[in-house]
C-alpha cells in the first residue's frame, strides 16, 4: 500500500477503492502540494482539532460527502457546520471501516479552535491513530509530547510505519521523537511530519534520521512511502 505525505501532518492513502485523508491541513499550508477545491476522499480521519489538522474538513466533506471520523466534541462541531456523515470515535476505541480498521489513542496535547470574535470551542482529549490495513499498522501519533504509554501502544500493536512530529515547540523535538521511535515504538519505518510549516516548529529531519536506529523516510509534500 501506498501512503502519501501533503505537508505538516497530512496523509493519503487509498485501499479497497476507498480515499482517505489523516488531517487535511491545505488552504493556508505553505507545504501543501494539494487544492482543497479538487481533493476527492471518501473518508476524513481527524486526531484533534487545531486549524492545522482540522484544516478543511468542512469544505471537503460538503463538497464531497466524504464520512469524517473524529471524537464526539468534533463530531458535534462538524454537524452544526452541517457535516452530516460523521463517524464519532473515542479513546481506545476501534472500528472496521470499508478501508480498514482505527483505533483512536492517546496523546498528549491540547485541542480547541479559537473563532474570529475569540470564542474558544473545546474539543476534548487530543488523540493518536493506529489504523490496520491489510496486514499492516500504521501510528500516527499526532500532535504530542512524549509519554511512556507509547511503548504499550506499540506493543499491543507492533508498527509498520509510525508519522512522529519533530517541530518541538508545539510538540516533541528530534531529541524526544528519536527517544520516542528507538525505545518506546520502534516501528520499521519511521517518518518525520509537522515540522517546517511555520518558523515556530523549524527543525532538521537529517537530525532525527541519524538519531534513529529504525529505517527513516524523510518526505516532501506530494512524496510517498510503500509498505
Amino acid at each position: 500500500m501506498k501512503i502519501e505525505f501533503h505537508g505538516q501532518s497530512c496523509i493519503y492513502f487509498e485501499n479497497n477503492g476507498q480515499k482517505v485523508i489523516v488531517d487535511p491541513f491545505i488552504t493556508g499550508n505553505p507545504l501543501s502540494d494539494l487544492s482543497a477545491d479538487t481533493i476527492e476522499v471518501d473518508y476524513i480521519i481527524l486526531t484533534h482539532g487545531h486549524g492545522d489538522h482540522l484544516g478543511d474538513t468542512v469544505e471537503i466533506a460538503k463538497r464531497t460527502g466524504a464520512k469524517v471520523i473524529g471524537t464526539p466534541e468534533l463530531g458535534a462541531y462538524l454537524t452544526s457546520k452541517g457535516i452530516s456523515n460523521v463517524h464519532p470515535m473515542n479513546i481506545g476505541g476501534k472500528w472496521a471501516f470499508d478501508f480498514g480498521v482505527v483505533k483512536y489513542v492517546q496523546a498528549f496535547h491540547s485541542n480547541a479552535l479559537y473563532n474570529d470574535d475569540g470564542e474558544i470551542i473545546y474539543f476534548g482529549m487530543p488523540c493518536g491513530l493506529i489504523l490496520e490495513i491489510d496486514g499492516k499498522t500504521i501510528y500516527h501519533t499526532g500532535d504530542t509530547g512524549l509519554f511512556s504509554d507509547m511503548k504499550l501502544i506499540a506493543q499491543r500493536h507492533p508498527v509498520d510505519v509510525c508519522f512522529i512530529p519533530i517541530g518541538d515547540n508545539f510538540t516533541m523535538g528530534v531529541e524526544d521523537a528519536a527517544y520516542a521511535i528507538n525505545e518506546f515504538i520502534q516501528p520499521a519505518i519511521a517518518v518525520p511530519i509537522h515540522y517546517d510549516t511555520f518558523d515556530l516548529i523549524k527543525a532538521d529531519p537529517q537530525q532525527f534520521k541519524e538519531a534513529v536506529n529504525s529505517k527513516v523516510e524523510i518526505l516532501k509534500s506530494g512524496d510517498a512511502i510503500t509498505i
